[in-house]
């Protein structure tokens, strides 16, 4: 099976595209290598010193809670500090515990250069990182600031990445923050442990912890950052009361996790989530039972009979055995202390964070590949995996899903296995927290699709926008990522995107001067933005398919 282009997740470790990839991909894993080492040499900081301010203008200094920073000034005058410490390094015996404070430091500390990456594999093709290298000690975060100085109060973005929980780095050119910073907002990108290391569950680690949980280690770091941003964000011109969170994919999962967990629901005033929630989704939560069980079974794969023995074992050996086919991945569990209960349960009873939420998917999640494997996408094969998957409904889900001609059940393929992946889950959330009442859900269906890659001949005009696509026009980065041959619709695009993001990290509502109006939410079947070339507001049109989805989750 394949994904579609640029799919930046960790659900299934399938092979991207090779027709989307970047050229520097192409190149081989040597050529990966290559552009790692050439970074981890010069060092982000170093390579943007030659066009910023002096190194050490006072304006660049600002004092924490923990010490004094030293950072940067881009071109555009935005302050910037790199690699700054939000919890002590989870090494050692705080591999699998709780984030814990940083250590105070003396002197003057550098933040010119981003922190390393958190343990992970290069699982994907569009994944390009300004960080040094992979460690364990990755909890840092990052800060791009158009304040003059901390007596300024500017709203706050506080970004998560995607990436599977397998995957990603807050130094990805696409997650940047100046974009952002240039519209008045301060924006943070935050490091969270991954894999193994974020997500393991263990009897033993349950029992250590005091209140029986384990795992969502990567949960808690988000806190973690979050916490740290209400004590120290106002240092560098931030509003404290102002903080927005948001995320893609395993990031817009996380924001779903902090909305629904009394660790965090306080932190923030703002969410925002691209493609992906914990509300009724295969990436879980599961019963902790469940994970201590999958815990267990990959220390005894590795002959570690005890806390001890897992935490001795160098982190390399870790990441290359969590990673070998046939392990099962460390899900998100429902400890009890993280998680109360799942979290459809929690919006359910309308316990979870009482914010403004802006929230969306794209129109091509995912492609036929995913639910029909090699089998090309004929009306029979389709027919016969509807067949299998829904059994005595199967007859109502054709109806939603049509295959009447072998054309007809490719789209349908697609859209089922884009619904079946992400785009339910996240319906789910927006529904979830619109029938709560109170404050209002925006939400949005984003439909341009990527442009040709750059060099390369165009193949046609691409079906849809695939899992991932919007990130760089959100955010305002489309000239970071070199893969594609963006035209001038496309920073139309972005320019729309970016400005309703913006509106609604400043004042909990994206509508404003020059952009097309954007209802909320107010009702079953209520209007959805779609973003495109053209932007307009129009009904929903694939309620149905959700609630048919919503019925099979219930089951």
């Amino acid at each position: 099976m394949k994904l579609s282009s640029g799919a930046s997740f960790g659900a299934y470790l399938l092979p991207v595209s090779t027709a989307n990839r970047p050229p520097w991909w192409r190149a081989g894993f040597c050529g990966v290598v290559g552009l790692w080492l050439v970074l981890a040499a010069t060092g982000p900081g170093q390579a943007q010193t030659s066009r910023q301010q002096p190194a050490t203008p006072a304006s660049t200094q600002v004092r924490i809670t923990d010490g004094i920073l030293e950072g940067s000034t881009t071109a555009a005058g935005i302050r910037t500090f790199k690699g700054v410490p939000f919890a002590a390094p989870p090494v050692g015996p705080l591999r699998w515990k709780e984030p814990q404070p940083v250590p105070k430091w003396s002197g003057v500390r550098p933040a010119r250069q981003f922190g390393p990456r958190p343990m992970q594999l290069p699982l994907y093709a569009d994944m390009q990182f300004r960080s040094p290298a992979v460690s364990e000690d990755c909890l840092y975060l990052n800060v791009w600031t158009p304040a003059k100085s901390g007596r300024e109060r500017r709203p706050v973005l506080v970004y998560f990445y995607g990436g599977g929980f397998q995957a990603g780095d807050g130094s990805e050119p696409r997650y940047d923050g100046e974009s952002m910073a240039r519209r008045g907002i301060v924006a943070v990108t935050v490091n969270y442990r991954l894999g193994v290391f974020g997500f393991l569950a263990h009897p033993a680690l349950s029992q250590e912890s005091g209140r029986q949980a384990s795992g969502n280690y990567g949960f808690l770091d988000q806190t973690a950052a979050l916490r740290w941003v209400q004590q120290n964000i106002a240092a560098f011109g931030g509003d404290p009361r102002q903080v927005t969170i948001a995320g893609e994919s395993a990031g817009a999962m996380s924001v779903s996790a902090q909305m629904a967990s009394a660790q965090a629901r306080h932190l923030f005033a703002r969410a925002i989530g691209e493609s992906g929630s914990l509300l009724n989704s295969s990436f879980g939560p599961v019963a902790l039972a469940a994970g201590e069980a999958t815990g267990a079974a990959f220390a005894a794969r590795l002959g570690a009979t005890s806390l001890a023995a897992l935490r001795a074992l160098p982190a390399g050996q870790l990441l290359a055995a969590a990673g070998a086919p046939g392990v099962a991945r460390f899900q998100p569990t429902i400890d009890g202390y993280f998680f109360a209960q799942p979290p459809a349960a929690t919006f359910a009873a309308g316990q979870q964070a009482p914010v403004p939420l802006l929230v969306g998917w794209n129109s091509q999640e995912m492609n036929a590949g995913f639910l029909l494997g090699n089998q090309p996408p004929t009306a029979e094969n389709f027919r016969a995996v509807v067949q299998q998957l829904y059994g005595p409904r199967a007859a109502e889900a054709l109806r939603l899903y049509p295959a009447a001609t072998d054309a007809e059940a490719a789209q349908s393929a697609t859209d089922l296995a884009g619904d079946r992946f992400i785009a339910y889950s996240t319906w789910k959330w927006a529904e979830a927290h619109q029938r709560a009442g109170g404050p209002p859900v925006y939400r949005y269906l984003y439909a341009r699709p990527r442009p040709a890659v750059a060099g390369e001949a165009a193949t046609g005009p691409a079906a849809g926008a695939v899992h991932s696509a919007e990130i760089e026009y959100a955010l305002g980065n489309l000239a970071t990522n070199t893969a594609f041959a963006w035209t001038p619709a496309d920073y139309r695009v972005s320019e729309t995107l970016q400005g309703y993001f913006a509106n609604f990290i400043k004042t909990g509502n994206p509508n404003g001067a020059g952009l097309p109006t954007w209802p909320a939410a107010q009702s079953a079947g209520s209007q959805v933005l779609r973003v495109d070339v053209e932007t307009k507001a129009e009904p929903e049109s694939n309620r149905r398919r959700y609630l048919f989805l919503d019925q099979q989750a219930g089951q």
